[in-house]
Parts: structure tokens; sequence; C-alpha cells
């Protein structure tokens, strides 16, 4: 279609050049050529600059979707990012080079056709006819906008909800809406920038994404493009998941799984911080938000069936007094304390295990003194330990999926004091002989999230990965 309004108007254009009429210039055989007037046709406006009338031509094959582009051309159909003679004009290199660099955010050029608009720019400067050279204007300004507006998009939304305006977007009204920041962008010459605003401002992103960009400035081992590979899309993702969920709180509770650390973040300072042991290859702590509610002290603990079913019960198949001399207590499916020397462990299979297993507080508890608590559907808290020695270990994917904490009791003391609670907590020795669980409630619930780690964890070969670079500032 586009070829062919380019054809014609090269015609048109001919035609009126020579001053001719007639078979071929719209005129029937044997008519005589009618004499072009000298003076403009009274209320008949001048024909719009031809790069404006591909340009509306173009936004014709615009797939749905992409409104954002046609409003940003609104009705006038202005040339956005090109000069008269051809060339690119100031924004649209800046904006170009930007695109170019999309892999700094974990994202890809092809998303953005940057090899196509580099071929586009390019071409403009081969010489051509003049009608020639404004349908590759058009094409390159419309491809060059929808790239713009793609890209502050994915920055924003994330890739997996393209369409979801954020909270911040509804908040902005008009003015705020893509196609317009993307205009008055223009207007201040500050396209690059206006695009990054649309990323999120968390402490955790901008580390995350600061340390992917110095990475792949580094030079890269001729053998290590699938590892480099693997690392690139570990960062990629999780940039792409803080896009998902944007904090919206100042303050809040990181678990950074691939640094085995937990951060308490105010105000975009790190105010305090714990070690902790993760969970292991195999079980590993899930990514997930949500907020703590409460604390317990002197914890029961409810082992899970699938601990109860691997680890606990071939032990009892061996010894039927393990349970005892742990301080574990064994109940039926109608709740009823069973005393488990006087079961049959040689006929209990994993799939005929009909018992839960409870652990009281006391010295020996695998929750030990303290645990922190929040709804997720994975069944995994912040706890305490017994086994505090593995706190000394510089690589701590340890556990079965809960996150094991460092001064624990530290970090509860914390939480109370920044709300205003004065509540005395116990020491260790105290937790250790108190009766029974104790509950305090967080009236100011923070954040928890949790980062996914490399795999496998951190090792010899991802220490300078992104990653692991981010997660040690």
């Amino acid at each position: 279609m586009l070829l062919h309004f380019i054809r014609s108007r090269l015609a048109g254009a001919l035609c009126v050049s020579l001053g001719l009429a007639g078979a071929g210039c719209g005129t029937a055989p044997g008519q005589v050529p009618a004499v072009a007037s000298a003076r403009p046709l009274v209320g008949v406006a001048p024909e719009p600059e031809p790069v404006s009338l591909l340009i509306r031509q173009q936004l014709r094959a615009v797939p749905a979707g992409e409104e954002a582009v046609r409003a940003f051309y609104d009705s006038t159909y202005a040339v956005a990012w090109t000069l008269p003679t051809g060339s690119l004009n100031p924004d649209a290199h800046a904006t170009l080079a930007l695109l170019a660099r999309a892999p700094e955010h974990g994202l890809r050029p092809a998303d953005y056709d940057v090899a196509g608009l580099q071929a586009l720019r390019d071409s403009l400067q081969q010489p051509t006819l003049p009608l020639l050279q404004a349908g590759q204007r058009a094409r390159l300004d419309v491809a060059l906008s929808q790239a713009a507006l793609r890209f502050g998009r994915d920055l924003g939304r994330g890739r997996l909800h393209p369409y979801t305006p954020t909270a911040k977007e509804k908040a902005a009204g008009a003015a705020g809406q893509p196609a317009a920041l993307l205009r008055a962008a223009l207007n201040r010459h500050a396209v690059p920038a206006a695009l990054l605003a649309n990323a999120p401002t968390n402490r955790e992103y901008r580390l995350l994404q600061a340390a992917l960009a110095r990475w792949l400035a580094q030079p890269a081992a001729p053998d290590s493009a699938a590892l480099r590979q693997r690392q690139f899309e570990q960062a990629a993702v999780n940039l792409e998941r803080w896009r998902w969920e944007p904090l919206a709180d100042s303050s809040y509770v990181l678990i950074n799984v691939p640094a085995y650390e937990l951060l308490v973040v105010a105000h975009d300072s790190v105010v305090r911080r714990h070690r902790v042991v993760v969970g292991a290859p195999g079980t590993r702590t899930p990514t997930l938000s949500s907020r703590l509610t409460h604390f317990t002290l002197a914890p029961d603990w409810h082992v899970p069936r699938s601990i109860a079913t691997k680890e606990i019960l071939p032990r009892l198949k061996k010894d039927a007094g393990y349970l005892a001399r742990h301080n574990y207590a064994l109940y039926d499916g109608q709740g009823r304390l069973v005393n488990a020397t006087g079961v049959n462990w040689a006929a209990v299979t994993a799939q005929s295990f009909g018992y839960t297993i409870r652990q009281s507080a006391g010295c020996e508890n695998a929750l030990g003194n303290i645990v922190f608590r929040f709804a997720n559907p994975y069944s995994v808290y912040v706890h305490d330990t017994p086994l505090r020695q593995y706190f000394a270990q510089p690589a701590r994917a340890l556990s079965h999926g809960c996150v094991r904490l460092e001064n624990p009791l530290l970090l509860a003391t914390y939480l109370l004091r920044r709300e205003g609670n004065t509540a005395r907590l116990p020491s260790d020795e105290e937790c250790a002989r108190q009766p029974r669980p104790r509950e305090l409630r967080l009236v100011g619930p923070l954040l928890f999230t949790s980062a996914t780690p490399p795999a496998p964890p951190k090792t010899a070969a991802c220490v300078s990965c992104p990653m692991c670079t981010a997660a040690t500032r």
C-alpha cells in the first residue's frame, strides 16, 4: 500500500513538474489538457507535507494493543525523529542508542527491532528520490515511536502484562499517559531520561540493574558463552519480577537469597543486616512477597509431612525411641497422642503414614526460640535455629526452604521498637525455659520479599555474575 502510494505521488509530481495532462496524467485520450491555474483555489487547504501523509498511512498497519502510537501522533501526524535533510535528529540518535543498550535493563534489542531501525537510519544516507526518502522517513518515524513507547512500557509494566496500566499511570491522568509523556520528553529533548523514569525506583532494582550494566561491559571469556547467557537470564528474570511487583513501602525486609542475607531497609538505607541459611538446591526458598504479621516466641514445630515421611520415618524404623529423645510428640489422624514405641514402624510406608509429628519448645526445637510468620502458599517462614554453626559457612543453601536467621531476637526487638512497642523480649535462655508459645503482633507489618538464587547456589563460577555483584552491596 505504501509503495503504491509513493508511486502515485511520483507520477503526479512528474506531471505537475512538466505541466502535462492527458494519457497517464489524469485525462482521457482525445481530451484537451487543462491549463493549470496560477492561483490556488479559494477555500482549499494546502497539501500536507508528504512525510506526514505517509506517517498516517503507516499508522494503519500498527497492530492492536499499540494505541499509544496512534495517540502519540494525534491528528497532526507530525514528524518526530528526522530532519528534512533525511538525517536523524539528536533525540532520535539518543533514543536509538538507549534501545541498543536494552540488555543493561534485562531486555532484548530484538523486541524493539533495533537492527531494523539502524538499517532504516543508514538507508536515509543513500541518495534517492525525494518521495522515496519521504517513505523511509515515515517508516522510521513510526517504528522508532513504537519502539520507544514499548521500551518505556516494558520498563514500567514488565512484559507479563504489557497492556495493563500501572497504578502510577492510572493516578497520573491524561498528562501521565505514555504518548503524552513521550511527546513532552521530545519537547524537552530528554527522551532517554523520560523512558528510564518508568523503571522501578526501589534500591534492589537499581543495584541489580547497575550491576548488570557493569557486568555486561566486562570482557567475556571465549568459552563462557553458555554460562554467561544463564547468568544474564537470571538477572533479567529478577529485574522483571521487580517490575511486576514494585515496592510501595519505603521500609521493608528483604531476603537476598544469593547473598545469604536478610536486610532491613528504611527510606532507601540498609539499617540492619543478618546472615541467613536458605533452601538447598532441591528445596529452594521460593520467591514471594508478603507482610510480616507477627512472631512467636518458644514456638512448637509442626513437622511438614514431607520431612516426616522422608527423614523421620526411616529413623523410626530403626529406633522407635527417636521421637521421645528429641522432644517430639506423635498424634494420629484424630489428634490423639500416640506412643511411638507401640507402632509397628516396619509396616508403615510414606503413603500409609497417618500421623502428625509436633516438636515442643526447647533447646533442640528446629525453629529455635522464635519464628516470624507471614501469609504464603509455601508454608515457609523465617526462624531461629539450634544449628547456629552453619552461619559461619560462606555458602549457606542448606535448609528445606525456610529461612534460618542469625540473631533473630535482635530483629524482633528492632521491629517492635520501630512501632513504639517497648515490650521486653526474653533472652535465649529464657525462651528455652518458656513452657508454651507466646505471640506478639506487628502493628505496622513490613513487606517481605525474596530473590531467587542462581543455579547452582553461589560458587566460584558465579561470584562475578550480576546477581552476586548486586547482592554484596
